[in-house]
């Protein structure tokens, strides 16, 4: 498992329904993408919980590292650096995901934590607690899943959650708003452990 971010902060005055518009008129376009296995089409408006910007920031997992490719290479990624120009795309290597009690409905929200991870201890050690922290984290009510990622760059943990209603406001890290799920190989995503 594999994941992968990128953030457009737009100007504050940005009208957030050019956004809204364009996932309405082209999210569908991902759901059978090869190879992915959630798409989440994310957005943080300047003043919405708490969110000093307005950004467009979609979050994928994907099943497999090779539609994680065809993605960036083809012409779905194209289209992003048209309009926006070339974003830096974070990744992460997948630790582990869980899915949560409201697995069957369509998520609407998502948050996501980030913490650095120290020298004091082994990083497997760390990754470990991570994913053995996944399951209690998956199960609070109203979470759709929930990913454990880390990047090898900054030596960082990321939590992604997905919720299938509002995020509890007391949620930590950014919250989003979900446009559009794509999720066409959501069940080939490894359940657990995912190294």
């Amino acid at each position: 498992m594999h994941a992968m971010q990128y953030e457009l902060t737009l100007p504050a005055d940005y009208d957030m329904g050019i956004i809204r518009h364009r996932v309405a008129t082209r999210g569908a376009r991902t759901d059978a993408f090869r190879g992915l296995g959630i798409k989440a089409y994310a957005i943080r408006e300047k003043g919405v919980h708490g969110s000093p910007v307005n950004q467009y920031a979609p979050f994928y997992l994907w099943a497999d590292v090779a539609g994680m490719k065809e993605f960036l290479f083809g012409p779905g990624f194209a289209g992003i650096i048209s309009d926006f120009g070339r974003p830096t795309v974070r990744h992460w290597t997948g630790l582990g995901f869980a899915p949560g009690p409201g697995f069957d409905v369509t998520p609407v929200a998502a948050t996501r934590t980030t913490v650095r991870l120290g020298t004091e201890r082994p990083l497997a050690d760390a990754a470990h607690e991570a994913v053995e922290g996944l399951a209690a984290q998956a199960s609070a009510r109203g979470v759709h899943s929930a990913a454990a990622l880390v990047d090898p760059t900054a030596w960082e943990l990321v939590h992604f959650t997905l919720w299938s209603g509002e995020a509890p406001q007391d949620a930590a890290g950014e919250h989003y708003q979900l446009l559009h799920v794509s999720s066409p190989r959501l069940q080939d995503l490894p359940r657990g452990r995912a190294w």
